[in-house]
């Protein structure tokens, strides 16, 4: 086990248990944004553990996870409109922490990478991981203005 290892098993283990904890109890708003967060915490512990075993496959699997997970937290938004439309979920804190420990970890992969092809594939799914939690969060808290159900 190294570094890379050790932090996304540390990540995995502390941020999984308070997802699956907030998945599994509370109000609807909360499993919906506890849902969105499981999908921005899972994106950086695979490119922790693509760079930690060496295969840059898995970076392949976190910039699909970075490009669909926050999709389906837009779906589930769109679908839950109406139920969430009177308490809407509020986790400004948390999710900002999980933004700028997925802009961290791609900064630090990107100086360990290097320039070249797996810079750039880096810095895609950073982009997409950072923007995707950012809108999702936005549309989970009540929308955009001018829009009609978030």
């Amino acid at each position: 086990m190294n570094g890379w290892t050790a932090t996304a098993t540390a990540v995995l283990a502390l941020g999984g248990g308070a997802t699956v904890w907030g998945v599994a109890t509370g109000p609807l708003g909360r499993r919906v944004v506890a849902q969105n967060l499981s999908t921005s915490l899972a994106c950086p512990v695979l490119l922790l553990l693509a760079q930690g075993y060496g295969r840059p496959s898995y970076v392949d699997l976190a910039l699909v996870l970075a490009l669909l997970g926050p999709v389906g937290t837009l779906v589930f938004a769109r679908l839950l409109a109406e139920d969430l439309e009177g308490d809407p979920p509020g986790a400004r804190a948390a999710t900002y922490a999980v933004a700028v420990f997925g802009a961290t970890v791609v900064i630090v992969l990107c100086a360990v990478a290097g320039p070249g092809r797996a810079m750039v594939k880096l810095l895609v799914t950073g982009a997409l991981l950072v923007a995707g939690n950012l809108v999702a969060s936005r549309a989970l808290a009540g929308g955009f203005s001018g829009s009609r159900h978030g």
